[in-house]
């Protein structure tokens, strides 16, 4: 791969497996296409070389970019374009970032063969967090891969026998509206609120192994309010939408840590759903516990939303509506 400058605003760069850099412009060179509309350049494919051309800034950009896409295909991997999309999204917040230590760190679901991997910078430090740390809180908006990426380590761990059970928990807040009255036991009452748990589980399990895995008791999903009274010990355990409990259900939650177990803390601080007057559990958490070098936080922003792209615009707009940028 070589890489030469025919004037200020235009670069070219000449790339040695010419089938490697068919897979980067992807199929009528969707994938440049794509950049071009991520970036405000122009890119096009020649042979074995691809010419940049735009603003210097912009150019360097995608310049190293695609060399740093084209270096971990060697290695590999197959690039799809929604890689073309984080890989933009994690060089614009730091350009000297080595997109390697995103894409080829995996946690493997040795159930299924998968492989996951992060998709941001939040998201790969979040695993590392996971993988070292007994307690983790990870906070940030819909999307970010927060549930998705703590089942995915718990259930890598359950496998690999580094624990002998999953718990899973949510508390069971209406979120905005009244949803009257339920039908069916406790267990058919409060089976809505935990959904979006079953939901990740079923991604990383087959459903058959995973109810039985459940009716074995390797896995429990459960309302936060079935903790009370519990240690739970060689567990890893997952608190999903912990913004909604209260100050008493996250101190409770936290002390039902026991001996071998991890402990995950999800939320998004920006949709709680208590009553008013009501502190979230999550928000005085962090405040409390945020100088402990044993408890790790990781924060996510739009820009590691994995949904459609239209997500991050969304999240953005209503960030700027609650804070505004102050009138100059």
């Amino acid at each position: 791969m070589t890489k030469a400058t025919t004037s200020a605003n235009v670069e070219k760069i000449s790339f040695a497996n010419h089938n490697l850099l068919k897979n980067l412009c992807g199929e009528h060179d969707k994938n440049l296409k794509l950049i071009e509309k991520l970036e405000p350049v122009k890119v096009k494919a020649w042979g074995n070389s691809i010419t940049i051309s735009g603003d210097n800034g912009n150019v360097h950009k995608i310049s190293v970019m695609l060399q740093q896409l084209y270096s971990i295909m060697e290695k590999g991997w197959h690039i799809q374009s929604s890689d073309i999309d984080y890989a933009h999204r994690i060089l614009s917040e730091d350009i000297t970032f080595e997109l390697a230590s995103v894409f080829l760190d995996t946690v493997f679901i040795s159930s299924q063969k998968r492989v996951i991997t992060p998709k941001s910078i939040a998201q790969r430090l979040y695993i590392e967090y996971m993988r070292n740390s007994d307690m983790v809180f990870s906070i940030g908006p819909a999307g970010t891969g927060k549930t998705y990426l703590a089942m995915a380590m718990a259930v890598s761990h359950l496998m690999e026998r580094k624990v002998q059970r999953i718990v899973l928990a949510r508390p069971a807040v209406e979120a905005g509206e009244r949803l009257g009255f339920l039908p069916g036991d406790l267990a058919e009452k409060v089976n809505p609120y935990l959904r979006p748990l079953y939901d990740a589980l079923y991604d990383m399990i087959d459903m058959e192994r995973a109810t039985a895995l459940i009716n074995k008791g390797l896995i429990e999903v459960a309302p936060l309010a079935f903790m009370r009274g519990r240690t739970l010990n060689d567990s890893f355990i997952i608190l999903d939408e912990a913004q909604n409990t209260t100050s008493e259900q996250m101190k409770m939650f936290l002390t039902r840590l026991g001996f071998g177990s991890k402990a995950v803390i999800t939320g998004d601080i920006t949709q709680v759903d208590l009553p008013p007057g009501k502190t979230s559990g999550l928000v005085e958490a962090e405040n409390i516990l945020k100088k402990s070098s044993s408890i790790r936080f990781v924060h996510f922003s739009e820009i590691d939303v994995v949904r459609h792209p239209l997500v991050q615009d969304i999240i953005k707009a209503y960030a700027q509506k609650n804070h505004p940028s102050p009138s100059v």
